[in-house]
């Protein structure tokens, strides 16, 4: 599992060096495939999985998730756009997602970016053996309310190893001290979705893609987190990436 994630997170720290302004995503899911097969010599995770012929989901500004790439989605200035991969390697899977800035942004919607990764290392700090499933919602939704936005419920992380999605679930809302108690050698995803206005969310019956039902913006950010025997693991931390919590 962290040799998926650290090689995963060099997917992540290319993105972040390249210039997303201009390309198309279905660009993008090409530079990632090619990075995944032919340089890190594994396999894009999510490419077949439920049919899907992709190495990852593009959801740009009201997409909330699940955003197909396309070349006729060619990213603009001022747009925002969630980049979710999955990455398998010797048979464990990796999962991150990021959400990036395209060129001059606007700040409310820099703000809002700002905020859902607060709100994902905010799940993230609540990560330590003994802790309770409803400790990581709670703190997740209590900030991210606290900034004035909400919180998407029809999604949440999963246990995540040789499948992509396996038990538990792992909501991004919940109350203190409920839910599964965490213990050591668990591994799984947080990746809360934050929306700009209210959580509704409008999909097509595929679910493919999924928007914000006011058409406000939305943002998320993800990452594979291990449970440890002192506190918590973050396998697809990036190159550089300064945790905003402790670890252990």
């Amino acid at each position: 599992m962290a040799q998926a994630g650290a090689l995963l997170a060099e997917v992540f720290d290319a993105l972040g060096r390249l210039d997303l302004e201009g390309k198309s995503t279905l660009q993008i899911n090409d530079f990632v495939e090619r990075m995944i097969v032919d340089d890190l010599r594994a396999r894009p995770a999510s490419k077949g999985q439920y049919d899907f012929p992709f190495v990852l989901n593009a959801s740009i500004d009201d997409v909330v998730c699940h955003g197909v790439p396309s070349d006729t989605d060619v990213l603009r200035s001022g747009q925002i756009v969630n980049l979710d991969i999955t990455l398998e390697k010797n048979g464990y899977i990796a999962d991150s997602s990021t959400t990036y800035l395209v060129g001059a942004v606007p700040y409310p919607a820099r703000r809002l970016v700002s905020a859902a990764y607060a709100a994902l290392w905010k799940g993230i700090a609540a990560v330590r053996p003994g802790a309770r499933l409803g400790d990581i919602g709670h703190a997740i939704a209590h900030y991210a309310r606290a900034q004035g936005y909400s919180v998407v419920k029809e999604y949440c992380g999963h246990g995540i190893g040789r499948q992509m999605h396996e038990d538990p679930q792992i909501l991004h809302y919940g109350r203190p001290g409920t839910g599964l108690e965490l213990q050591e050698g668990m591994v799984f995803t947080i990746e809360p979705m934050i929306n700009q206005g209210r959580a509704a969310i409008r999909s097509s019956p595929d679910e493919w893609p999924v928007h914000t039902r006011d058409g406000k913006l939305s943002a998320q950010f993800e990452h594979t987190v291990a449970v440890t025997r002192t506190g918590v693991r973050v396998l697809t931390l990036r190159p550089g990436e300064q945790p905003l919590c402790a670890l252990g």
